[in-house]
């Protein structure tokens, strides 16, 4: 039965090693929050994780390679559904639009995203990575969804136009001033009914716009 214990030592390893990682990720957005990233060390980091800094290294890397692990864990959620149905009348569009468009905005407006957007702007001038790292892997990620469905529904022939355009669009439609009331503070993250009906009317105003061509 012995070699069953090699299997199952992994697998703890493995899940002790996850525990401490996602732990070392939590101790360095909370120190990035507090001191900026600019300020914040490694060692501070370590010291809050109740790592070494060897081991932070290891499960880890550097400061970059946490600030991208955080935001890529995110990003991941703002992707076209992998089951999206095919696009083959205004109704799905419709339909796909306002799910994506509802989770987008529930992910988003989320209070850790918000503090994210609010540390890369405080960061804007001593370390530009962050925002960066940020645009690239967090708002592109969403973009990229949102070209894939236009580009869709156009090959389909349910709207007409170049679906950057198209996204940006209906991102705008979307949002409206939502984000830079949340980045001040001025305003609470809606709602679960309120977001769904933000997408829904987005999606109305959309395809008012872009009649079927």
């Amino acid at each position: 039965m012995w070699y069953h214990l090699v299997p199952m030592s992994r697998a703890k390893e493995n899940t002790d090693a996850a525990a401490v990682r996602g732990r070392i990720l939590t101790a360095a957005f909370e120190a990035f929050q507090e001191r900026g990233y600019a300020a914040t060390s490694t060692l501070e980091i370590a010291t809050r994780a109740r790592v070494s800094k060897r081991e932070l290294y290891a499960l880890v890397g550097n400061k970059q390679k946490m600030l991208i692990a955080a935001i890529g864990h995110r990003a991941k959620r703002l992707q076209a559904p992998a089951d999206m149905p095919r696009l083959g009348d205004r109704t799905t569009l419709a339909q796909v639009l306002t799910v994506f468009g509802a989770q987008l905005v529930r992910e988003v407006s989320d209070p850790t995203v918000v503090a994210v957007f609010r540390l890369a702007i405080a960061e804007a001038v001593h370390a530009p990575e962050v925002a960066r790292t940020l645009d690239s892997l967090g708002r592109e990620t969403s973009r990229a969804a949102l070209r894939d469905i236009m580009t869709e529904a156009r090959g389909a022939g349910l709207i007409d136009g170049r679906p950057p355009e198209l996204a940006e669009q209906f991102g705008g439609l979307l949002w409206r001033d939502l984000m830079v009331s949340l980045l001040l503070g001025v305003a609470e993250r809606p709602s679960a009914r309120a977001i769904d009906a933000r997408a829904r009317d987005a999606v109305e105003a959309f395809l008012r716009l872009h009649p079927m061509p």
